[in-house]
């Protein structure tokens, strides 16, 4: 019994060694986490392991090189902090698959203790950090991961030039870890100022105040004076020029894509003007654009100053600017009021894409709002078929998802649906005052559903209880599937389209002589979509050879066709499908025909033999999205 006690003694003694030793030196990389760190997973943002409630990030500083042959971001970024809770001792912060080399203060330069958590996939590894006793700011060396989930390095092959190497970044929605540590949660909001080396005769830009002017040396610095979350860091570096098109509104492209761009988004000014007049004052500075490569992997990404816009809308006639409604829409929805967590992505995404049908029926008139309406609506019902009931909620905090998988149709277009609903129950002038007091009030904050609803009951439902019952409003944000009480958008000229293809299919009409001379792009996808199912080769044959759609510059169009193609097993379209999957790696648009080509058992091979070409251009995000469907990573397993 001595023995045994006198043994545990030695053994409690070597034990509080080991852990003062880890607590006050600065241990390596591999350090395992502790409970403490764990516990955040019960904060409120389920997504972040961020201590962010007892200690909160207010400013950066960055300062970054970008390091084209090593693929990685190297350099160290500043912390200034703020404590909520005077007696908290440390700092956890987000990270991913980043190399810590240093923590210590800025003043005195005294190297803090630190400690890196084994990774929790999918949330990366929390970084512990020793407070300063006296409140400096933190510094932390360090360097990305050539495997970072948010940044994208091109070769130049991969560029519309060909000639330099491209980087970009996509945050959204808990990637900025991969490139910054930091409380990657949109709970938090912080400024940040930046300085960022670049290979001479590149153009870094960032989602921040950006010079026109290019720097032969290479070097860039930036100042973001409006207090964001981590998901709108953004940074891109490639061989960029610069084009001002109006007052608030500059293009950033590589060269081929400049003139068409600046074409293609002249109305951009008007839409500002336009949101201006429904919302209240645009508080950004400028609102620039950047147009990416084609492997971007989503049509837009909202970054405050500085959007980035996939080429794939460029088609040349203005018809599919809503991208840029919908970005700028979120100035104020998203940007200025933000969803405090990703299970109430509906508050940045819904309210922002009806925002966005209000500027669209502002600048283009009503009818095109409807008609975008109406397809908004077949693909919602579409996608809704196929999600669990928990996942057609608008809020869905009551479930455990993925941060990706919150960004879906219902977030978006069920949320732009309720808010119409909303609207037309108190009328336009109502609810629109409503809406700017809502964004003054809330301005450069995060909030809940459950915030919104409490100030929505103050401020309209108790206004208006006959009109908006709180029963159907809560059935809107907690329920399944869309309410009986949803106003269905109908337009005449898809009526239209419904009549002549009844009509040729009657043999009453030949397709020849359909009147397609003015149609939109919005009228091409709904006649494609309206078709008849299935369709034989010979009808197949006779809707290209009449409107050509397999040689279709427009990629949504070419889209819809493809989808067709591989459908009903049209070899004809079969090299342009190929070209357009090497092309495009928006995800919108390749997701689903690499679905179809697996759903059809004579075309699994060509899809993964596509893929396996297409692949490396794609972006890490488009790649998580498709390996599951081509099952990839079975194959190299």
């Amino acid at each position: 019994m001595v023995f045994k006690l006198s043994l545990i003694m030695r053994l409690l003694a070597i034990f509080f060694v080991v852990l003062l030793t880890a607590c006050h030196s600065l241990p390596s990389e591999k350090t395992t986490g502790d409970a403490d760190t764990n516990s955040v997973l019960t904060k409120p943002d389920p997504h972040s392991m961020a201590n962010f409630e007892d200690v909160a990030i207010h400013h950066i500083n960055l300062e970054l090189k970008a390091d084209f042959d090593d693929q990685e971001l190297k350099g160290h970024v500043v912390i200034h902090y703020k404590k909520l809770k005077p007696d908290v001792k440390y700092m956890v912060l987000d990270t991913r698959d980043l190399k810590i080399r240093r923590v210590s203060t800025t003043d005195s330069n005294q190297s803090l203790s630190w400690r890196m958590g084994e990774p929790q996939a999918p949330l990366g590894s929390a970084l512990r950090i020793k407070l300063p006793d006296n409140g400096e700011a933190i510094k932390i060396d360090y360097h990305t991961k050539p495997q970072a989930t948010g940044l994208q390095w091109l070769n130049p092959a991969q560029t519309a030039t060909g000639e330099h190497p491209f980087l970009f970044s996509q945050s959204q929605a808990i990637h900025a870890r991969s490139w910054i540590p930091l409380q990657d949660t949109p709970a938090v909001r912080f400024t940040y100022q930046a300085k960022i080396e670049v290979p001479e005769g590149l153009r870094a830009v960032m989602s921040a105040e950006n010079s026109p002017e290019l720097n032969p040396e290479g070097i860039y610095n930036f100042n973001m004076p409006q207090a964001i979350p981590s998901y709108l860091m953004a940074i891109a570096v490639g061989d960029l020029a610069y084009k001002k098109i109006s007052e608030h509104v500059a293009i950033f492209a590589e060269q081929p894509f400049l003139e068409p761009a600046a074409y293609e988004f002249a109305k951009t000014e008007d839409m500002i003007d336009a949101t201006k007049e429904l919302y209240g004052e645009y508080q950004w500075g400028d609102y620039d654009l950047l147009v990416l490569p084609p492997s971007f992997p989503f049509g837009g990404m909202e970054n405050p100053r500085l959007s980035f816009i996939t080429p794939t809308v460029i088609a040349g006639d203005r018809s599919l600017d809503s991208l840029i409604a919908h970005e700028l829409a979120h100035s104020w929805s998203g940007n200025l009021v933000t969803n405090a967590r990703w299970c109430d992505l509906w508050l940045n995404e819904g309210f922002t894409s009806y925002i966005e049908a209000r500027i669209t029926e502002k600048v283009h008139g009503q009818e095109r709002m409807i008609m975008e309406a109406a397809l908004n609506l077949q693909g919602l019902q579409k996608e809704m078929a196929d999600l669990p009931e928990a996942e057609q909620r608008l809020s869905t905090c009551e479930v455990e998802l993925d941060s990706e998988d919150v960004f879906s149709g219902v977030a978006y277009d069920k949320g732009r649906f309720f808010l119409e609903w909303m609207e037309k129950q108190v009328g336009r002038a109502e609810f629109d005052a409503f809406l700017n007091q809502y964004f003054d009030d809330f301005a450069f904050q995060s909030v809940t559903s459950k915030q919104f609803l409490t100030y929505l009951q103050q401020n309209l439902i108790s206004k208006y209880p006959d009109k908006l019952p709180l029963n159907t409003v809560k059935e809107w944000i907690y329920g399944p599937g869309l309410p009986d009480v949803l106003y269905v958008p109908v337009t005449d000229r898809f009526e239209s389209i419904n009549d002549d293809i009844a009509a040729w299919q009657n043999g009453q009409l030949k397709l020849s002589d359909m009147d397609t001379k003015n149609w939109t792009t919005h009228e091409w996808l709904h006649f494609l979509r309206a078709l008849p199912e299935p369709l034989d080769q010979k009808t197949m044959r006779a809707l290209d050879q009449t409107f050509d759609f397999t040689h279709s510059q427009n990629n949504e169009i070419a889209h819809d066709w493809l989808l067709l193609s591989i459908q009903n097993r049209y070899q004809v379209a079969y090299d342009r499908l190929i070209q357009y999957l090497n092309d495009i790696g928006r995800m919108k648009l390749i997701v689903p025909l690499y679905e179809a080509m697996m759903e059809t058992d004579d075309l699994t091979e060509l899809a993964k033999r596509i893929y396996e070409k297409a692949r490396p251009g794609y972006h890490p995000l488009a790649q998580q999205a498709v390996d599951p469907v081509v099952k990839y990573a079975d194959d190299e397993s």
